[in-house]
């Protein structure tokens, strides 16, 4: 199942009500299970009220998809404001500038979840990084999760890890079915670059056992 989210600010209500259909209208040639909620925030109510959602104009959506066995996989896009083509100047108002349509946006959106579906994995992309952070502080005993193709922020996170918590992971790559890769066999390239996305990685490291020393013990 797919349950999403359309938030918009400042701009025409309607405008999280065209995100939200022109997302359904690509997950509905998958599956029927889809329901994207809009919500609508306007910059009339107080300051005080917590209501308010500031001066700047904007529109959002958040998309997480559940597979069968409890997996949730998340994608959040926002619209993009690029200025008109050749107009270098930004102190113009964001109004006046070329915005991206919601229909855009809705199938932007929903394009990025089918990736992270297909990219596999137990966590999105997005999330990679925190979930090797945890994996570095649990107990001292061997953590695995099994990862879609890492993203250069989490190769970044990876040695940062190693730096400062003198953790080291074990990388292993496995096939859609569970077979480890053969680094021996003699396929051809265009092969080996059309199956890097159906890949998997399996992350596995020693926890260093972190404990909050400033909790009192009872």
């Amino acid at each position: 199942r797919i349950r999403g989210t359309a938030v918009s600010c400042r701009i025409p209500p309607s405008s999280a009500a065209r995100v939200a259909h022109s997302a359904k209208g690509v997950m509905h040639r998958l599956l029927p299970d889809v329901w994207i909620h809009t919500d609508v925030h306007s910059g009339s109510r107080r300051r005080n009220d917590g209501g308010g959602c500031g001066p700047s104009p904007g529109l959002s959506v958040l998309l997480t998809a559940t597979t069968t066995e409890g997996i949730c996989l998340s994608a959040e896009c926002s619209m993009n404001h690029n200025t008109a083509s050749g107009d270098n100047n930004n102190d113009r108002p964001i109004e006046r500038r070329q915005m991206e349509l919601p229909e855009d946006l809705g199938r932007r959106s929903a394009t990025s979840l089918l990736h992270e579906i297909y990219s596999g994995g137990c966590a999105d992309t997005s999330c990679q990084s925190f979930a090797l952070l945890m994996m570095c502080l649990s107990p001292e005993d061997v953590s695995r999760i099994r990862l879609g193709p890492l993203s250069q922020y989490t190769v970044v996170s990876l040695r940062l890890y190693k730096e400062a918590l003198g953790v080291e992971f074990k990388l292993r790559v496995e096939e859609e079915n569970g077979e480890d890769e053969d680094d021996d066999d003699d396929f051809g390239n265009d092969r080996r670059r059309k199956e890097d996305s159906q890949k998997t990685v399996v992350c596995s490291c020693m926890g260093i056992g972190y404990r909050n020393m400033a909790r009192a013990s009872t």
